[in-house]
């Protein structure tokens, strides 16, 4: 039974299981290469010198580096801070100062993008760009490292002892109604979540979760620690069109689908042909409106549907 966020993956691999756990695009990890690949980034933290409780935030897009940092973050014995890859560099400038980030894990592209507002984050002083052959301009006061030298070392189990009153993650509000506030989660926060959701929606390991909505909303979070907690598959998604979510269900035999009203009112519109995986859809972000859930009922004769609008903001 996991206690922290990182053991969503280790006691899943412990028990020698080699499903898959993560699909990105090419890319497809079975739950040992993923925690190996977890312990092998949170040695390199710890060398780095993250030290317990320090904050690494994340901003890309999604891919497996992206959550491969989040539970080495957690194993290495520091805070994640999981940050919309759709923020603009002050915004993110912002975030980073606020909760006095020390490691950035970001792409090249989206680290030149930050370059003005990287200087006046003080506390930051590591940067690990996650392309190989990126060229990595020299900045004054930060360390720019590569991901593969980062998880180059063997791995260790050496790292930070944690608890799980700890502090694992900072979740960002929006903003929108004001500068973005960080909400601050424990890993019995996450893993408690993990657990009331996926018996709610009656989640197991043959589950495979389509993860389209942004890891830095806690409703996009919980997708990847409800197939966790369970063992099942994850499935990242970063889509251009509604149509090209409908595509990713049916080729990767997707049961379970989380999203929010403005992106179900364009799903609803769309045809849906050769679908027969889809076990549950759930909703929230926002109260799903009736004429929109009419339609899904029609759509989905078979699949059970879930609106926690409401339920993702008490479980975390």
């Amino acid at each position: 039974m996991p206690h922290l966020f990182h053991e969503l993956i280790y006691s899943t691999a412990n028990r020698g299981a080699k499903s898959e756990a993560l699909i990105s695009q090419q890319y497809r990890l079975d739950y040992l290469e993923l925690a190996e690949q977890t312990q092998k980034l949170a040695t390199g933290l710890v060398k780095i010198g993250i030290a317990r409780g320090e904050r690494l935030a994340v901003y890309l897009e999604k891919r497996v580096e992206g959550v491969v940092a989040l539970f080495a973050t957690s194993a290495a014995g520091g805070v994640f801070v999981p940050i919309n890859p759709l923020l603009k560099a002050e915004q993110v400038g912002y975030i980073l100062s606020d909760c006095n980030v020390r490691i950035l894990v970001t792409s090249a592209s989206r680290f030149n993008l930050l370059k003005s507002v990287l200087t006046s984050c003080h506390d930051l002083h590591t940067v690990i760009v996650v392309e190989d052959n990126a060229e990595l301009p020299s900045i004054k006061g930060l360390n720019l490292v590569r991901w593969q030298e980062v998880i180059a070392e063997k791995a260790s189990c050496y790292t930070h002892p944690t608890v799980d009153s700890d502090m694992a993650a900072i979740l960002y509000t929006s903003g929108s109604t004001g500068k973005p506030k960080g909400v601050v989660l424990s890993h019995r926060n996450l893993v408690t979540g993990a657990k009331s959701v996926s018996t709610y929606l009656k989640n197991n390991s043959d589950d495979r979760i389509l993860s389209v909505l942004p890891l830095s909303f806690d409703y996009g979070l919980s997708q990847l620690t409800t197939a966790f907690y369970v063992g099942a598959t994850c499935v990242l998604m970063n889509y251009l069109l509604p149509r090209d979510i409908v595509d990713e269900v049916i080729k990767e035999d997707v049961t379970g689908l989380a999203a929010v009203p403005p992106l179900w009112i364009q799903l609803s519109q769309l045809k849906w042909e050769g679908l027969t995986s889809l076990r549950y859809i759930t909703n929230s972000g926002g109260a799903m409106p009736k004429a929109t859930l009419d339609q899904l009922r029609g759509l989905f004769p078979r699949t059970s549907i879930f609106l926690m609008y409401g339920l993702t903001e008490t479980f975390l």
